[in-house]
């Protein structure tokens, strides 16, 4: 069994059986399945890490709040293992790699860290906490995995971005110019990986509302826009993980907004 510690060096490995809880299970076909989630203490990472687990996969957890994560590995049982990071300092591809080398190699990467601030003052400090770990610590882990993929042979890299990406607002500016660039960033590194004949796949994940401590509005949502446009983090992860394992390039969390995204596209650009 995986047990929870608070680092990640030094952890045993084991072999897992399939164990899918699930209608649209990932098929193990008998192989051991390793992930690592990047931002699993809380959300939609919490939220993957649970999903993940009921399918049998072994779970390397990485956050900052270590405590947080510690309680979820617990709750977990075994097969899941906690290391502290934070993708916007220097250190975080070394802490990355101290996971994969505890866990013996990784198959499937999911970054789920993410910064965002409702900011129409524009103020410095606050965009500048955005962008550090929205794009700094994105390429960071998204290159680090990218990386060690190519050298293993293959490997899955998945990343949460939002239909923020696709316009410009004024109540957050840069959050949705950081979702943009991680968008393209992915469709990069998708090309990067044909181009050089690598076996390894690269998923958008795009979502909407989803009932988080990160969705943030300018003003409360009425119960009809909830009920239409705003998913639990449960349900989220679920279709997350249909989309990963039919390794699709994107998809849009839920898939009503694939409509909503094409309205957005044929909107005038915003300002005068």
């Amino acid at each position: 069994m995986f047990a929870p510690v608070e680092n990640a060096s030094g952890l045993p490995t084991n072999e897992i059986r399939n164990r899918s809880e699930l209608n649209y299970a990932i098929d193990m076909a008998d192989k051991r399945r390793v992930a690592i989630i990047v931002g699993a203490s809380s959300g939609i990472g919490e939220a993957l890490a649970r999903e993940l687990h009921k399918q049998g996969w072994s779970l390397g957890l990485l956050a900052r709040r270590v405590d947080r994560l510690s309680a979820i590995a617990r709750d977990l049982g075994d097969r899941a293992s906690v290391g502290y990071v934070d993708v916007s300092t220097d250190d975080c591809i070394h802490r990355f790699h101290t996971m994969v080398e505890a866990l013996g190699g990784v198959d499937l990467v999911i970054i789920s860290a993410g910064n965002g601030h409702l900011n129409p003052e524009h103020e410095l400090h606050l965009d500048h906490e955005t962008t550090a770990v929205n794009i700094s610590g994105f390429i960071a882990i998204a290159q680090a995995a990218f990386r060690h993929f190519q050298q293993q042979g293959h490997g899955h890299l998945a990343a949460i971005t939002s239909v923020a990406a696709l316009r410009g607002s004024a109540d957050g500016t840069v959050y949705s110019a950081t979702k943009a660039f991680q968008s393209v960033y992915l469709d990069g590194l998708r090309e990067s990986a044909r181009q050089k004949k690598l076996p390894l796949t690269v998923t958008e994940l795009q979502t909407g509302f989803v009932d988080t401590a990160m969705m943030k509005t300018q003003t409360p949502l009425s119960p009809l826009v909830r009920h239409l446009l705003v998913s639990d983090a449960t349900n989220t992860a679920k279709q997350m993980i249909r989309a990963i394992s039919r390794k699709k390039k994107h998809t849009y969390i839920t898939k009503r907004y694939a409509m909503i995204a094409l309205l957005l596209k044929l909107l005038p650009r915003p300002g005068k």
